[in-house]
C-alpha cells in the first residue's frame, strides 16, 4: 500500500508536468479558445462514458455548487492557461501553477474563515516573493514575451483555490468521480458554443498543416492530463492523505521544466531561485503543525 501511493504520486507528477508542454504544442495548430474548448469537450465525453450513471445521484440543491465548481475548476482555467502560454514558457506556467495551495489557504482564510497557522502565513509570503522573482527575471530573460500574461495563470490558481474551498465546504458528501462528471455535464454545452464561434469548422482551419498534430496533442492532454489524472488523483487521496496527495505540486514543475528545456525554453539561475522560493512556500503552507 505504501509503495502504491508513491507510484501514483510519480505517475501523476509526470502526467500533470507534461500537460504544460502539450498545451504549448497544441497551440501551434489551434487558437487558445479552440484548444480550451476541445480539451473540455474531449474530457467531458470521456468522463461521461465512464460515469454517466453517477449524475442521478446528485441532489437538486447540490447542482449549483457542482456548476460553480465546474466553471472555476475546469472551464475557465482551460482557456486561461492556453492564452497564457501564447506568451510565457510552459515551464514558467507550471511553476506559477504551484501557487494553488497558497491561494487556497489565503482564500480559505479571507472568504471561508478557515484558520491559518503562522507557518502557513510565512509560506504564503515566501511563495509570493518567489512568484515576483520568477516573473520579473523571466521578463528580463525573454524581452520578446509579454509576462503580463502570467496574470492569466495566477487568475487560474485563484479559481482552482476557490474550487477547492467550495468542494471542502459544500461538496464534501459527494463522491469525487461524481463531482468530476457533474462538472463536465455543466460545461460541455458552453465549451461547444465557444468552439462554434472560433471558426474551428472552417475550411481555413482544416487547411492548416499543423492541425493534425495539434489535435493529437490536445487529445492526449484531455485523456491523460485531465480525465485519467482526475481518476488517479482521487485514487491517490484514498490510498494516502490530502497532504501527501498535494505534494504532487512539488514534483510537477520539475517535470515541466525538463520538457521546457528540451524544447529550447530559456531558464535562468535567478528564475530557479524564485522557483525554489515558491516550492518552499508551498511546503510550509501544507505543513499541519503551527
Amino acid at each position: 500500500m505504501r509503495n502504491s501511493k508513491w507510484t501514483y504520486l510519480i505517475i501523476l507528477s509526470v502526467i500533470w508536468g507534461t500537460s504544460f508542454i502539450l498545451i504549448k504544442k497544441s497551440l501551434v495548430g489551434l487558437t487558445p479558445f479552440q484548444l480550451g474548448a476541445l480539451r473540455t469537450l474531449i474530457t467531458g465525453f470521456l468522463l461521461l462514458i465512464v460515469g454517466f450513471k453517477n449524475i442521478k445521484s446528485i441532489e437538486k440543491g447540490t447542482w449549483k455548487w457542482i456548476t460553480l465548481s465546474g466553471f472555476l475548476g475546469s472551464f475557465f482555467p482551460a482557456f486561461l492557461f492556453a492564452i497564457a502560454e501564447t506568451e510565457i514558457d510552459s515551464a514558467v506556467a507550471s511553476i506559477l501553477n504551484s501557487l494553488v495551495p497558497l491561494n487556497t489557504i489565503l482564500m480559505g482564510f479571507a472568504i471561508f474563515k478557515i484558520a491559518s497557522t503562522k507557518r502557513q502565513i510565512a509560506g504564503v509570503i515566501i511563495g509570493f516573493i518567489g512568484t515576483a522573482i520568477l516573473i520579473l527575471k523571466g521578463a528580463e530573460l525573454n524581452p520578446n514575451q509579454n509576462y503580463l500574461f502570467a496574470g492569466y495563470v495566477i487568475l487560474s490558481t485563484l479559481m482552482y483555490a476557490a474550487n477547492v474551498n467550495i468542494i471542502k465546504r459544500y461538496l464534501q458528501h459527494v463522491k469525487p468521480l461524481t463531482i468530476a462528471v457533474g462538472n463536465y455535464t455543466t460545461i460541455i454545452g458552453p465549451a461547444l458554443i465557444v468552439l462554434l464561434f472560433t471558426d474551428f469548422f472552417s475550411s481555413a482551419t482544416f487547411a492548416k498543416p499543423e492541425l493534425k498534430m495539434a489535435l493529437v496533442y490536445v487529445s492526449i492532454l484531455a485523456f491523460f492530463g485531465t480525465a485519467m489524472a482526475k481518476v488517479l488523483f482521487f485514487k491517490l487521496v484514498q490510498l494516502s492523505t490530502p497532504v501527501f496527495a498535494s505534494s504532487v505540486t512539488y514534483i510537477m514543475p520539475l517535470v515541466a521544466l525538463v520538457w521546457g528545456l528540451l524544447d529550447g525554453e530559456g531558464f535562468s539561475l535567478a528564475q530557479g531561485f524564485g522557483s525554489v522560493f515558491i516550492l518552499i512556500g508551498v511546503y510550509l503552507a501544507n505543513r499541519k503543525k503551527a
